[in-house]
């Protein structure tokens, strides 16, 4: 029998191995891993240990966040700056659901009680939502923290009542210990086995893992090769279970020939900002971007290079990711009718330098070997589409695959209702799942209205992973009919003990 592979962090500044940091888990020991957290699940069925839990967590993280930045940075050189960002908004988001806990509104209580006089008549019938089991979570490579072992999937799946089982992503293994070991902790604290979460390493893991009998449910943040096959395993199973999966997504800006006139220049360097944010290397960077032909186009063009022109290069998060970006632009780059005005790619032996690719429109608008710009590619690059007209731009977001952010760019007037704004509006709303207005999508607040998600292959389902609703994905209903009193669960007695928001006979109380 041979020896389990050993898991190494590595630092993507250099591409030198860093430490051990363990060993990739045999399929025995995803196996007591899943086992584990299943024999735990009935200690989160009391909701306030859950939000003692969450809240438990995010002090624990934040007090040791000098630790937990430092050892992020040194596996992703993501930046402290950004990483004390990162995990502020980690430790925001745990409290977050420990405050939706306490309410309780997303166990969305419903209770009709028997009424003979309707026709057929009503029995008595209460609904409540009740908790999947456990849940698969796979850690996301761009964000060690916030969609990783204490990320959103982590923290909605607890609020829910599902113990975790979470897959560290290859390049941040240490990173994923230390927050792991600090969720287990913080279970303690709160009265809970540490089993409630509990994480493996190695692709192998990965895998038994979302075919393990006992796995109810899975959250995915990842390529659209690698989601894919987990989501088709995850299909296949003798029981079929959700997978939610968040794949890739090109995120389209719209620029209207009147907004170009009217502030070209400003467009130009906004999206250079957005899309070179992080290296390129956030889910939501505008890669893809549609702007007028003509002397207004011609200014955002100009500004756009002189934004990116003064960008430093950056180093990716492995050299994998680098590699693969290397020769995505190359390829791009060497297309018929495709020019870069600022050549992105290889920055140095470790970093790349971003740049962007135009391309008329035209080229775009029927199938053919254009199509490969029509694909995201990660990192540091957009591909901005010059149009001629606005049948143009009908013909390319026709063609385009769903998204997490569709942008569009309007002069003032346009705004204030003149013009086709609204068409294109409903246009990109039927592309993705958070469309916005003169902003760009880069940065997803995590508030209660919050979206991430959108038709595929930006997600796997119509659900959200950020924000307060992300915990409907880890529920199920159930509906009690003519259940007495004694056996009803508390949250659906009559004399609600819980004191949670339900609706009854319709009316909300």
């Amino acid at each position: 029998m041979s020896a389990a592979a050993p898991v190494w962090s590595v630092d993507p500044r250099t591409g030198k191995p860093r430490e051990e940091v363990a060993v990739e888990a045999t399929p025995q020991e995803v196996d007591q891993a899943v086992r584990a957290a299943h024999a735990a699940r009935g200690a989160l069925a009391g909701l306030s240990v859950r939000a003692v839990f969450l809240r438990t967590a995010a002090d624990l993280l934040d007090a040791s966040a000098e630790h937990v930045v430092e050892a992020a940075d040194a596996e992703t050189a993501l930046g402290p700056v950004r990483l004390k960002g990162e995990l502020a908004r980690t430790t925001a988001q745990l409290r977050a659901f420990a405050e939706a806990v306490e309410d309780g509104s997303f166990l969305d209580i419903r209770i009709d009680h028997a009424d003979a006089s309707r026709t057929p008549p009503w029995s008595d019938l209460r609904r409540v939502k009740i908790p999947l089991g456990v849940v698969a979570v796979y850690s996301a490579s761009n964000f060690p923290l916030a969609f990783s072992v204490p990320g959103g999937d982590t923290a909605s799946a607890l609020a829910a009542g599902c113990p975790v089982v979470v897959k560290a992503h290859p390049d941040h293994p240490a990173t994923s210990e230390l927050c792991v070991s600090l969720l287990r902790r913080a279970a303690v604290q709160a009265g809970l086995p540490e089993d409630v979460v509990a994480l493996v390493h190695g692709f192998t893991a990965g895998v038994e893992l979302v075919r393990h009998p006992l796995v109810s449910a899975a959250g995915f943040t990842g390529s659209v090769r690698g989601g894919r096959a987990l989501f088709d395993a995850a299909a296949a199973r003798p029981v079929p279970i959700p997978f939610h999966g968040e794949l890739g997504s090109l995120n389209p800006v719209v620029v209207t020939a009147a907004a170009a006139e009217e502030r070209g220049e400003q467009i130009g360097s906004g999206l250079g900002a957005s899309m070179t944010v992080g290296v390129g290397q956030f889910c939501t960077k505008p890669g893809f971007v549609l702007a007028p032909q003509g002397e207004a186009g011609d200014a955002l063009i100009k500004a756009l290079t002189a934004a990116v022109s003064d960008t430093d290069a950056g180093v990716m998060l492995d050299h994998r990711m680098r590699d693969a970006f290397v020769a995505g632009v190359a390829e791009r780059a060497a297309l018929p009718g495709v020019e870069a005005p600022v050549t992105p790619g290889a920055g140095g032996e470790h970093t790349v330098s971003g740049g962007f690719l135009t391309v008329p429109a035209a080229l775009l608008a029927t199938e053919g070997e254009h199509d490969l710009l029509l694909e995201e590619c990660f990192g540091p690059v957009t591909v901005v589409a010059r149009y001629a007209d606005e049948s143009e731009i009908g013909a390319v977001l026709s063609r385009l695959p769903g998204n997490l952010t569709a942008t569009l760019q309007l002069s003032s007037a346009e705004a204030a209702g003149e013009g086709s704004g609204s068409q294109l509006l409903a246009k990109l709303t039927q592309l993705a799942g958070r469309v916005l207005v003169d902003g760009w999508p880069t940065g997803v607040a995590v508030a209660p209205a919050q979206h991430h998600g959108g038709p595929y292959p930006a997600t796997t389902s119509t659900s959200t992973s950020v924000g307060a609703t992300a915990v409907e994905r880890w529920l199920r209903p159930v509906t009690y009919q003519s259940i007495p009193q004694a056996l009803l669960p508390p949250e659906l007695r009559d004399d609600n003990p819980l004191g949670l928001p339900r609706r009854v006979n319709g009316t909300l109380g």
